[in-house]
């Protein structure tokens, strides 16, 4: 009897872990949701601690974002002493009576002059050439207009920070619960989607904080002066709600490819499926990057490209899956990579490392 007893306990072999009552099912899942709950509420206590430091790190897409002048006209600084006065487009008959030189980006120093018993305020042309180039930084004063703006902004910045570094914690006390329940096969694929969507999701943060972050922030700016509206001052709890949305909103984003080959996995879609799907696909991604990214044709297309580059690269690893001559694939892999990694080495040369430069200098 004790061995029929073990045996109807015991899971067969294909199976994750010994089968539970529902009852021992709720007191796992309670103890599942009071360790994500301390382990939230230690991080965001760690990341209210050290508010500054994650706000600074917030901070640094605007502190590189850049200002696009339409036009040719100059752009002249204006400063005093140490105090900065302001930056102006000047006008074609401002820039024939002022005469100051064929660069396009100035600074002009106002200096005080003495003409006999007079003080005046007269002009030079100032060298430093770090004050012309500041010009074309965004300078967006971030503040608070309500006396709980603070406060809402260290809950935002506890909130959004605490739940990153929460997150391997939470994702590991969840796989423990529900990993019991999977077949040894099906762990192996979770744990496989695991690795490569933690590495496409940090892959989606950094490409946005680096790379789109800047652009979509000059392009407002850019888009408010268009529509006649000053933008020289932002909320700091909307600016802080933007970029952690924008930044998890690229990073769920890269997670295309987990989704689309899981899906392949399991059966519901195949090669051929997902190679006839191109047209839609194109629509979708474009309808993600207007979604997740500001209301503007730039950052919705420098998202919606790699998304597409990452929706080609699920069908070829759907097709290298159910290719049965492996000798074939590797060949055509081989053309491909070196196709497109010569095109991408020239495009970056070309392009997109000059336009970097230029970006942060």
């Amino acid at each position: 009897m004790a061995d029929d007893s073990e045996s109807a306990h015991s899971p067969p072999e294909d199976e994750g872990g010994p089968v539970k009552s529902f009852l021992e099912h709720l007191e796992d899942l309670r103890w599942v949701l009071i360790k994500s709950l301390v382990a939230l509420g230690v991080a965001m206590l760690l990341c209210l601690i050290a508010g500054d430091h994650v706000v600074h790190v917030l901070k640094w897409p605007l502190e590189h974002a850049k200002v696009h002048y339409p036009g040719t006209n100059q752009v002249v600084t204006f400063t005093y002493g140490t105090n900065k006065l302001g930056t102006f487009t000047l006008t074609d008959a401002q820039q024939q009576a002022l005469e100051l030189g064929s660069n396009r980006f100035v600074a002009v120093e106002i200096v005080p002059q003495k003409i006999g018993t007079n003080h005046v305020l007269g002009w030079q042309v100032n060298p430093d050439a770090a004050l012309a180039v500041a010009a074309q930084k965004l300078e967006v004063e971030l503040i608070n207009l309500s006396p709980a703006g603070g406060f809402i902004v260290a809950f935002q910045v506890a909130l959004y920070g605490g739940a990153v570094l929460a997150a391997p914690f939470i994702l590991y006390f969840v796989l423990a619960f529900v990993f019991p329940a999977l077949r040894i096969r099906e762990q192996k694929y979770v744990r496989r989607g695991l690795y490569f969507g933690g590495g496409l999701f940090l892959a989606g943060v950094a490409f946005c904080y680096f790379l789109l972050m800047p652009v979509a922030l000059g392009a407002s700016q850019l888009y408010s002066h268009w529509l006649g509206f000053g933008a020289l001052q932002w909320r700091a709890e909307d600016y802080i709600s933007f970029v952690c949305k924008f930044m998890l909103g690229m990073g769920l984003g890269f997670e295309l490819p987990v989704v689309l080959l899981v899906l392949v996995k399991i059966g519901v879609l195949s090669y051929r499926a997902l190679r006839g799907m191109w047209r839609y696909m194109i629509v979708i991604v474009l309808i993600l990057g207007g979604l997740l990214t500001t209301p503007e044709v730039l950052t919705q297309v420098m998202m919606a490209v790699p998304l597409y580059g990452l929706y080609e690269l699920s069908v070829w690893i759907a097709w290298y899956w159910e290719e049965p001559d492996r000798a074939k694939v590797r060949r055509r892999v081989v053309l491909v990579t070196v196709l497109l990694g010569g095109g991408a080495a020239l495009l970056i040369w070309k392009f997109i490392w000059p336009a970097l430069l230029h970006f942060y200098r």
